[in-house]
């Protein structure tokens, strides 16, 4: 009785053991989720940061990876244990079925099958218009060494790159531009490369920025670069190719205009001032936020490189100027950016695309690296940012080590046209589609049909092979689906005599074809 008096005790010690641990957890549970919500609160400022190197901030309640995320992640334990375990429950989170963020880092995309069908055909027409222009395509790395674009004009991408160091304790970026990779290629080849070089690329690019319409922190960009031609007929021919490319996709000279200047029209302007040359490339980049940041900070900045009140209302006054006749009465007949701005729209003339230019002596472009010509596309409405830029850069070489050469080119990114397509109505119907729809009437007779799909692709048309054992109500949908042109039905008595049923979708008519005839 003794030993049977004793096991209900020791199993009420244990349950009461058991209760009284489970409530310390609990206790300690809320303290911990109160410590944790005051850390990631205080973590915020810091995950930003992260964000800014990664493009991706942790969600209170998120299983996140990267820097911060140990303690957002312990935030994320405690306030949602109880609801993913059940407070029966004991032992570590699981790690199955954790709760993720399933949207992109911020100012990223993914790209589905619609997305990637569009994106296809925009780079297809991108090298399309590159080729006929009589250029090669060429790519660099994502990723580079950050000296390549830490200049010391004070240019605003400096600000955007997401640059880190690497496990071998290197300084290096994702790039934000393709034009210095392109420069650093060219120094590479060296004499084996036969100038003038006429390249292309097509390539991903990061530049951490505040984000508005057709602005994203990661972007794809057409480049368009020739090396080696001191004439303008290069600048002549890139903005040839930007109007080629346009009228491809319907967009006409009244949706959108080019705005051409020339960087020696400020560079006069500034001599006249009596100001520093080493002062030039930060003026540029100061008086390319003109549209963008009010005239007075606009003013206040140039003042603060020490030009006096005279010089920065002479500069101000001479870029609102609009008409070659107005520059040319402020600069003279014989000036050096004058000449060259008449040349330019003389062969525009000749090529056809006069009407798509317009003089604005304000574009001067944000980068330190140009020299002459540049160049904006716009959209005329006035609705989207600047949709393409570049202009001639004929001393970037040389700030790598290299010599000065004729060089020029032009940057085209991928969401502002997207944007502008959507604008005008000119979006393309681009729904998946497929040839024919091969479909075997029984499952002994997949083998077959594998052998129908595969002489049918080897003849160059798309197919589609019905997988599963699916009814022919629903074949008939799926080929309605994609569009597809024909359906091959593989019956065993066709078979048996060596074809197959084909029944074309659209006049809805079928025949037996002899195997060996099917193409």
């Amino acid at each position: 009785m003794a030993v049977a008096a004793a096991v209900p005790a020791q199993q009420l010690g244990l349950a009461m053991i058991s209760s009284l641990a489970f409530l310390r957890s609990r206790a300690v549970a809320s303290v911990a989720s109160k410590s944790c919500r005051l850390k990631f609160e205080k973590e915020v400022a810091h995950s930003n940061l992260c964000g800014a190197v990664f493009g991706r901030q942790g969600r209170r309640g998120s299983i996140v990876r990267g820097p911060c995320s140990k303690a957002r992640n312990l935030c994320a334990y405690a306030t949602t244990q109880e609801s993913v375990r059940g407070p029966s429950q004991a032992g570590p989170p699981s790690t199955d079925g954790g709760v993720i963020d399933t949207s992109p880092p911020r100012g990223t995309r993914d790209f589905p099958p619609e997305e990637m069908r569009l994106r296809t055909w925009l780079f297809d027409n991108f090298r399309e218009v590159s080729r006929s222009f009589g250029f090669e395509e060429v790519d660099f790395p994502v990723l580079e060494s950050e000296e390549l674009y830490i200049r010391k004009a004070g240019e605003e991408i400096t600000q955007q790159l997401y640059n880190f160091e690497d496990k071998g304790g290197r300084r290096v970026t994702l790039r934000p531009e393709l034009t210095p990779s392109l420069a650093r290629l060219v120094l590479q080849k060296g004499k084996s490369a036969a100038l003038p070089l006429k390249w292309f690329a097509i390539g991903q690019c990061w530049r951490y920025e505040r984000m508005t319409r057709g602005r994203r922190r990661e972007h794809y960009q057409w480049n368009m670069d020739i090396i080696g031609v001191p004439g303008l007929e290069a600048e002549a021919e890139l903005l040839s190719a930007i109007v080629a490319f346009f009228s491809r996709l319907g967009i006409t000279s009244k949706d959108v205009g080019i705005k051409v200047s020339n960087r020696k029209v400020l560079q006069e302007v500034l001599g006249r001032s009596v100001i520093p040359q080493r002062s030039f490339a930060a003026v540029c980049v100061i008086v390319d936020k003109i549209e963008k940041i009010p005239r007075s900070e606009v003013e206040k900045e140039l003042a603060g490189l020490g030009l006096p009140v005279e010089a920065v209302d002479t500069i101000l006054q001479a870029l609102t100027l609009r008409s070659l006749d107005d520059l040319e009465e402020l600069l003279g007949s014989e000036n050096e950016a004058v000449l060259e701005l008449k040349q330019l729209f003389e062969l525009a003339r000749g090529y056809g695309f006069e009407d798509w230019l317009q003089f604005d002596a304000s574009v001067v472009r944000g980068l330190a690296y140009y020299t002459g010509t540049v160049f904006e596309g716009f959209d005329r409405s006035g609705t989207l940012r600047a949709i393409c830029g570049g202009g001639r850069y004929d001393r970037l070489l040389s700030t790598f080590g290299g010599v000065d050469t004729p060089a020029c080119g032009f940057g085209f990114g991928d969401a502002v046209i997207v944007e502008l397509l959507k604008e005008k109505n000119l979006m393309p119907d681009l729904s998946h589609e497929v040839d024919d729809i091969v479909m075997p009437l029984e499952e002994q007779l997949r083998p077959q049909a594998a052998a129908v799909a595969a002489r049918l692709r080897a003849c160059g048309r798309r197919v589609d092979v019905v997988m599963g054992n699916k009814k022919m109500k629903w074949a008939f949908k799926h080929a309605e689906r994609l569009q597809a042109k024909r359906m091959v039905l593989v019956g065993s008595a066709e078979w048996a005599k060596g074809s197959v049923r084909v029944k074309d979708l659209s006049s809805r008519e079928e025949k037996d074809l002899p195997i060996e005839e099917l193409v």
